[in-house]
């Protein structure tokens, strides 16, 4: 993709389903941006308007102590 290009109605909507998929296939934003040359901003807001449910960052995770 040309960066600084505004992509918008059919093409946007392609990006979209291919970026979608990417995700839904178990790729990072971070991933997908760098293999794109995208911003992580970028994808991150395509995916948003594609509606995709954004998986949690991960990591460790504070819970209280097992009584």
């Amino acid at each position: 993709m040309d960066k600084g290009k505004r992509i918008t109605g059919a093409e946007r909507h392609q990006i979209a389903a291919e970026l979608r998929a990417a995700y839904e296939g178990g790729a990072s934003i971070r991933s997908i941006a760098e293999s794109t040359g995208c911003s992580y901003g970028f994808v991150h807001r395509i995916l948003t308007e594609a509606g995709v449910t954004l998986r949690g960052r991960g990591g460790a995770t504070r819970s209280k102590p097992r009584s």
